[in-house]
């Protein structure tokens, strides 16, 4: 007797299904397992059917990017462009952050995929139409980086092979652990060698979060973007320009 089909594994294979089905294997397993068999696997069909509506695996994660960036909420009309400019990098902040593999697909496309344009196209408006220049506003969006998209590479990420929560200069547990004199030594010639990187790594206790010690991701995050934004404003109120003759610093 014939097994009954899986109606997903029935329905129409289409482009939309198969980067549906990508994201939601890399979400599910990460995105270092996903390959055009696993996902073939995944959709019950064999692995050329997919090249009927992707070429190769690098158009895969570009439509993967879009799907992703593609659900980031659309730009509002607050009159106010740093408001509308905050909430726009916070949806995608969201977006990204639900999607773990996003920000190192991105990082690794040669270009910006149409969606991507796209989300930098609305931000570089809500910038111009709030009144910055064509000069200022290259320089914001350099500023910005990848922060325009919700993700940084912070200062204090944990070093290579660090326990989860360690950071530099927190102290290893003493305990029967033989080593833990000598590494106690070693942080004691690290904290007279670099004292304030030192005393600002011990200023707390360490946790989850990725940029140090007593550090909230999200609250740091909105700080360095709210101060860019603030600076940007002030600057437009100047009339600053990147000329010399318009005062640019040295």
């Amino acid at each position: 007797m014939a097994q009954p089909t899986d109606p997903a594994r029935r329905a129409p294979l289409s482009r939309d299904r198969v980067l549906r089905a990508a994201v939601a294997l890399a979400d599910g397993t990460g995105i270092e397992t996903l390959s055009m068999r696993r996902l073939a696997q995944e959709l019950g069909v064999v692995p050329m059917a997919l090249y009927k509506h992707v070429a190769n695996k690098e158009e895969l994660l570009d439509g993967m990017v879009d799907a992703v960036v593609g659900g980031i909420e659309p730009p509002d009309l607050d009159p106010d462009w740093r408001a509308a400019v905050r909430r726009r990098i916070l949806s995608a902040r969201e977006a990204l952050r639900s999607h773990p593999w996003a920000s190192q697909v991105i990082r690794s496309r040669s270009g910006p995929t149409p969606a991507l344009l796209a989300y930098m196209d609305s931000v570089i408006g809500i910038l111009r139409t709030g009144g910055l220049s064509v000069d200022l506003t290259h320089h914001a969006m350099h500023a910005l980086g990848s922060r325009i998209l919700g993700f940084t590479q912070e200062v204090f990420d944990a070093p290579p092979g660090a326990a989860p929560g360690a950071a530099p200069g927190a102290a290893p547990g003493t305990g029967s652990d033989p080593r833990a004199g000598e590494q106690a030594a070693a942080l004691r010639q690290l904290a007279e060698r670099y004292p304030y990187v030192t005393e600002l790594a011990g200023a707390a206790a360490h946790d989850d979060s990725v940029v140090g010690q007593g550090c909230d991701d999200q609250f740091e995050f909105e700080f360095a973007l709210d101060l860019l934004l603030d600076g940007f404003e002030r600057l437009r109120q100047q009339g600053w320009t990147s000329s010399p003759a318009g005062g640019r610093a040295g």
